[in-house]
């Protein structure tokens, strides 16, 4: 039977404090929480309707997670979702370890970019194109924050990544560093391109100076139109398409 302390500390997740003191978020919705269940992340309980541990018996049996038969009704309860009818799992956070970059590996640093659906959509994207390592400066969006979680689709089992000294691990990095600019080279008139790390700016102001400094090529994407930027998201898609095209002529 649900407890009403087990209520409260799944609803105290949804804010960060509580995420950081406890070390553990949620993952709500069959897809999502069947992409965790098959990840590395640890999954601590399962918690779930008749429907969805009917459906996905099988699977469940070979795993050692502690499963609680729910309602849909004390799913919404305890999570974002308005409709769930499936299932919600309490998940442990990793450790946040350094990223350890490789020769001819693309990463994604991202200098305080603060909206947790862009972040979750920039996940989403870096596992579109197979760029497994992300670097967050300490200001980013927090990674297990549920609208970050939602809007990655499940690509957040995928990828690595670590908060830090964006600008001091960038300093150590010998590869190239590229930036999204207005002011940049127009990505669509390159031939080739070595894989490095593309920065990706703050939603207002762009990438910082003290991390534009360490950029070794600024990249602008074309506008053919009267908008006065894209949102931030959109042109990490933009860049990532026109990048991996062009390693394969690097």
């Amino acid at each position: 039977m649900l407890s009403k302390n087990t209520v409260k500390f799944i609803k105290s997740l949804h804010q960060k404090k509580y995420r950081n003191s406890s070390q553990r978020f949620f993952v709500e919705g069959e897809k999502s929480v069947l992409e965790v269940l098959n990840s590395n992340f640890l999954t601590e309980t399962l918690f779930a309707t008749d429907q969805f541990l009917e459906k996905h018996e099988r699977f469940l049996l070979k795993l050692d997670l502690e499963v609680q038969e729910v309602t849909q009704k004390q799913l919404e309860s305890m999570g974002s979702y308005q409709s769930n009818d499936m299932a919600l799992a309490l998940v442990k956070m990793k450790e946040n370890l350094p990223i350890r970059p490789e020769e001819e590996e693309w990463m994604i640093a991202l200098d305080d970019v603060r909206d947790p659906g862009n972040l979750g959509t920039i996940i989403r994207i870096a596992d579109w194109y197979g760029i497994r390592k992300l670097l967050f400066s300490s200001q980013t969006a927090d990674f297990y924050n549920p609208k970050v979680i939602q809007a990655s689709m499940g690509s957040f089992c995928r990828i690595d990544f670590s908060y830090g000294d964006l600008l001091s691990w960038l300093e150590k990095y010998q590869g190239p560093v590229y930036g999204a600019f207005m002011d940049g080279e127009n990505v669509h008139g390159f031939q080739k391109i070595q894989p490095g790390v593309l920065v990706m700016g703050n939603e207002s102001n762009g990438v910082s100076k003290a991390i534009e400094n360490r950029v070794s090529q600024k990249l602008a994407i074309p506008s053919f139109g009267q908008a006065e930027s894209l949102n931030v998201a959109i042109a990490t898609a933009i860049l990532c398409d026109n990048l991996k095209r062009l390693e394969n002529y690097a």
